[in-house]
Formats: C-alpha cells, structure tokens, sequence
C-alpha cells in the first residue's frame, strides 16, 4: 500500500489520461519499488482503495468480483470495462463499490488490469499473502477469456477489434 493517495477529483480531473496525472502514478511506483514491491496501491482522497500506479484493481471475495467505483479516483480503463463484460458473459456478479484497504488483507483473488499488465494476478498486499499466492481460478477464468478475444480465437461480438489490412 502507498502512502500516496491519488489524486483528489477538485484537483485535478482523475478520469483524464493527463501528465500530471502521471506525476502522481510515479510517484506511487517509485515508493514502492524502494520498498521491494513491484508495485503499489493507492487510496483515494476518502481512505478508500482506488487503483495501482498504471492499472486497475480488482477483487475477488466469495465468488464475487469487485472493483472500485470510477468515483474513487479510478482511471476508466479500457481492459477494465474488457473485464467487466468478459465477467458478465462467464455469469460471474460484478459490483463496483467502495473497498476499505482491510478488504484487500481478506480477498481470496487480487488482480490488476491495463493496457501494460493485461490481467496480472497479485500475490501479497503487505507481505500478507493473497488466497494460495497464486492466480486463483476467477483470474484464470478471466485471463484465458481476455487472451482468447485477444488471439481472435473467439468471434468478437463487442467491437473490440478493428481489422488493419496490407495495401
């Protein structure tokens, strides 16, 4: 965990792809990294778990998966709206809501998402471990799902893919 919050929302505008948002993502990455971890968790502004330094967070307790709101100074991603609908289609609930950093010592899965880190299971959260340590099976669900769309192994019925032909 940070002890960086991310940006407050009358600050700066947090759903914006800004550099000075950035600023505060390095921030966050480095700290972490000094620490020994490869990456960090920030809380909002209200205490709240927001996101990791470039990636969004999920959570995975009792079969349910959570992410937090996009009020909590969350990026809108566009591998976490993937990770919504791919959910959905496997049937597993999704709730966005407010997760307190407890929640986090708890959860049977963790995982983040983005562009860079795709689907990227976590193991600890303050050396405490998370589930078995290892990419439960809602991540791998979800993972061989996401890479399945991605390979166009299965049709792409949301739109996600535009074809580039060779002149």
């Amino acid at each position: 965990m940070s002890s960086w919050n991310r940006i407050a929302p009358n600050t700066l505008p947090a759903l914006a792809k800004t550099s000075a948002n950035y600023m505060n993502s390095q921030l966050i990455k480095m700290e972490a990294r000094i620490n020994g971890y490869e990456e960090g968790i920030a809380l909002d502004t209200n205490g709240y778990v927001s996101e990791g330094s470039g990636e969004n967070l999920f959570f995975v307790l009792n079969g349910k998966l959570l992410t937090p709101p996009l009020g909590a100074s969350v990026l809108p991603g566009i591998t976490r709206d993937t990770v919504l609908v791919i959910a959905k289609e496997l049937g597993i609930e999704v709730v966005e809501q407010l997760i307190p950093r407890e929640m986090l010592y708890v959860a049977d899965e963790l995982f983040f998402t983005g562009t860079a880190a795709e689907i990227t299971p976590i193991r600890s959260v303050d050396k405490i471990k998370v589930g078995s340590g290892k990419a439960g099976p809602i991540t791998r669900k979800l993972q061989e799902l996401f890479f399945k769309y991605l390979d166009m192994e299965i049709a792409d019925t949301h739109g996600w893919m535009t074809p580039v032909y060779k002149k």
